[in-house]
């Protein structure tokens, strides 16, 4: 049989009945560059509907033109981007033509009552130049007598395929493989069958493993659906990081799951909190990799590794230490993973390079970039500095190079990065996307392995500034820690610990620089809570 089978997230659209699709921006960008980037082949990036507002920080639209102006600027390589429509909630007059549209697709879902003018729909979007896929919403109410008439109506309007929508997650494999069967057998040849599952009997991940074995017996394109994490209502849907990871082993297919796993960790889970569903991140990669889920609390209590470093370390344990919980082991092999260190002299060299001769500001994301502004411009105007943004960028001080020291702060300037292309400076646990970032910093060589929180971001950058030569650095947004203020100039950056550890942070931070002030001087353009006298 010819194994004709692919993949489909829809994160970003069905994912959003948990937060009313407001993802916010960033997020959006990034979910995106990690889904196309780990090699889906078709991406749904959100509902039409032209009952609603267009939001720049939502994934639902009230036409296509608002989906170019959300995305438009986004490379989609070699991943379909698709859209969907309720059907009745968005009219062809809002839907341009295909040519003009930076969707590939649309799949429209319906109702068993709706089927027949909703596949007419169907067909006046196949003219418009669309890929087309019709959804059968609550498959698990059609007869067998039913689906035939549907697959005699499909047959006649010719969409691009035909999925069984699992609407209330009913369907065991048994039940499944039945509709599955009778849809193979009346459906045209060349429309593909897809399914997407909902986890209320915790079945999806299961089903769509039914359905992947079904292409043993067909020469039919099949599709399956999933989303990070299982990002849905209620129970969710199928994960899409397991359903790849089995496509993987068992159908030779090559998705990065790296990226589905950072994107979860960075852009999905401080949703999971409000609005929980499904099962745990942490139980995933401990049950991928046989091991107790303790070590897995342990490597990220550190806050020092990225998920995909985590996978790596959990890969290393061995024999009957996976499940039986060994602390002290697991310190030793986290010990030995951060001690082997990448070489990153060229790279040094190359940023001393860039540096050499130049004034440099370093802009944190404090508040007194706002309420300081006018002496921070003043500045630029006089100095015309290098400005290095550390996991933020100000766009009133658009910055030379962004320092990146974790994932999470990589997401928050996706935006940023994409449109502007700014050259990044990373350490090396955070992880690139589709290109390497232009400097690399090992970040053995950067940590403090004495302080509580080992990877401040500040006390990293001026490490990086001396080991590039830099003898003399201006600093504005960097305005220490309060146990009761904002510390943030956007407060959805805080860190859960900042204002419990403020005292400790500050003298930490005063001290740092106090102790290198014949390396490296230091002068704080704002009012900081910092004291280097």
């Amino acid at each position: 049989m010819s194994r004709k089978i692919s993949l489909l997230d829809c994160t970003l659209r069905d994912g959003g009945y948990v937060n009313d699709w407001l993802f916010g921006h960033d997020n959006i960008v990034s979910v995106f560059e990690r889904i196309v980037d780990a090699g889906t082949d078709i991406i749904e990036v959100g509902f039409l509907d032209d009952r609603r507002p267009f939001d720049y920080d939502r994934s639902i639209m009230p036409d296509t033109d608002s989906v170019g102006k959300i995305y438009g600027d986004l490379d989609k390589k070699n991943t379909k981007v698709f859209g969907m429509i309720d059907y009745g909630t968005c009219s062809l007059d809002n839907i341009k033509p295909c040519s003009e549209s930076y969707l590939d697709g649309i799949r429209v879902i319906f109702k068993k009552h709706l089927k027949d003018e909703a596949l007419r729909f169907c067909s006046e979007l196949k003219k418009l130049g669309y890929i087309v896929f019709a959804q059968l919403v609550s498959v698990t109410a059609y007869s067998d007598d039913d689906l035939k008439e549907l697959c005699a109506l499909a047959n006649a309007t010719h969409p691009d395929a035909v999925s069984m929508v699992d609407t209330y997650g009913l369907t065991h494999q048994k039940d499944l493989k039945h509709i599955l069967e009778i849809l193979d057998e009346n459906l045209d040849h060349d429309i593909a069958i897809g399914y997407h599952g909902h986890n209320n009997f915790q079945m999806a991940y299961a089903n769509c493993q039914m359905i992947l074995a079904y292409s043993d017996q067909t020469d039919r394109e099949l599709l399956v659906d999933g989303t990070l994490y299982g990002m849905g209502k209620s129970a969710g849907n199928a994960p899409i990081e397991l359903v790849a990871m089995h496509m993987n082993n068992e159908y030779g297919k090559e998705y990065h799951l790296s990226q589905y796993l950072e994107a979860i960790d960075a852009n999905i889970m401080e949703f999971y909190q409000p609005a929980t569903w499904g099962y745990s991140l942490f139980f995933f990669l401990a049950a991928s990799n046989d091991c107790h889920p303790n070590y897995v609390k342990q490597l990220t209590n550190k806050h020092t590794l990225s998920i995909k470093q985590i996978n790596e370390l959990l890969g290393k344990l061995q024999g009957e230490k996976k499940l039986l919980y060994d602390k002290d082991y697991m310190e030793r092999l986290y010990v030995e993973f951060q001690d082997k260190e990448i070489n990153d002299s060229a790279d040094i060299e190359a940023l001393a390079r860039e540096l050499r001769g130049k004034t440099i500001l370093v802009t944190g994301p404090g508040t007194t970039i706002k309420t300081e502004s006018k002496k921070i411009g003043d500045f630029v105007m006089s100095a015309d500095p290098l400005i290095i943004s550390i996991n933020y960028a100000s766009r009133a001080f658009m910055p030379d190079y962004i320092f990146l020291t974790n994932t999470k702060r990589h997401i928050q300037v996706a935006t940023l990065l994409s449109k502007e292309k700014i050259p990044v400076i990373a350490t090396s646990n955070v992880t690139p996307t589709d290109k390497p970032f232009e400097y690399v910093m090992n970040i053995s060589a950067l940590l403090d392995r004495d302080s509580e929180y080992a990877d401040n971001s500040l006390m990293m950058i001026l490490k990086v500034l001396m080991r590039s030569g830099v003898k003399e650095v201006n600093l504005a947004g960097f305005d220490g820690y309060s146990g009761t203020d904002a510390n943030y100039l956007d407060e959805g950056k805080e860190y859960d610990f900042a204002k419990q550890k403020a005292d400790y942070l500050n003298n930490y931070m005063s001290g740092f620089i106090r102790s290198h002030k014949d390396d490296i001087k230091v002068n704080f353009l704002t009012t900081t809570r910092y004291d280097i006298t």
